[in-house]
């Protein structure tokens, strides 16, 4: 399922957030948005998943999403937080039952359905052994691979990560990225990430957007967008980009 998003404008008083941007993500396919603090990158993501009011449109499989009720947008739409809100007290197991909800009616409780399709997502992470834990308790690894899941277990088929490498170690940035694209492989996902690695940025994926002062100054494949001469430009940083075997490797330089 393919998502575009057709000059949306996000004002907050007298500013803009984001200004005017239009990109579109092919059904399948896995979009890296970057650029620097402040850039709106969020902001477009909570757009996209239907959270945020805007100007412009929303297309969902081409298909202007206003018509959409709430929950019908979540059903299509799938957005893991950066800083998501995990309710004091509440286990793995609940939290990623939590994903049913969007195909819950109103008042209405998880069935033998919702409770297979959360044990599915648990155990294609391999988190059943965390079942009954505390999701607080967790390392961050741990805890992204438990937001992965409960986005899984809401079986929306575009999946919207923001900055889903925060705060964790090489390792487990790796990790977790691989994972993500081995279920976007496997159940046919469309992923859009928020990034701040470019370097990773630049790996995983087919597309990367470069956003700016809420405005799309670039997009396309890795190698075109994470140039030294845009990236000085844009972040005011002094780069380097080599050659690597997956992607763009962008080294910082004095």
């Amino acid at each position: 399922m393919n998502i575009e998003a057709r000059d949306v404008t996000v004002s907050f008083g007298a500013r803009s957030v984001v200004d005017g941007l239009s990109l579109a993500v092919p059904s399948g396919s896995w979009l890296n948005v970057v650029g620097p603090n402040g850039a709106g990158k969020s902001t477009l993501l909570r757009v996209l998943a239907g959270l945020t009011a805007h100007a412009g449109t929303i297309l969902i499989d081409g298909s202007d999403a206003r018509s959409l009720h709430r929950r019908e947008w979540a059903q299509r739409v799938a957005l893991v937080p950066q800083v998501p809100q995990v309710p004091l007290g509440m286990t793995v197991g609940q939290y990623v039952l939590l994903g049913r909800t969007p195909h819950l009616r109103p008042l209405g409780v998880e069935g033998p359905g919702d409770i297979a399709a959360a044990h599915r997502a648990l155990e294609t992470l391999d988190l059943l052994p965390f079942v009954d834990r505390m999701v607080t308790t967790l390392s961050g690894g741990e805890r992204q691979r438990v937001l992965v899941a409960r986005l899984l277990a809401q079986d929306a088929p575009i999946a919207l990560l923001d900055e889903p490498t925060t705060a964790l170690d090489v390792g487990h940035q790796q990790q977790v990225l691989d994972l993500v694209d081995s279920l976007r492989a496997e159940h046919d996902l469309t992923v859009v990430a928020t990034m701040h690695d470019l370097t990773l940025a630049g790996q995983y994926g087919d597309q990367v957007a470069l956003v700016h002062d809420g405005r799309l100054h670039a997009s396309g494949p890795a190698t075109d967008v994470l140039t030294e001469e845009t990236l000085n430009r844009i972040y005011g940083a002094r780069v380097r980009v080599l050659a690597g075997d997956d992607g763009p490797i962008v080294v910082p330089v004095r």
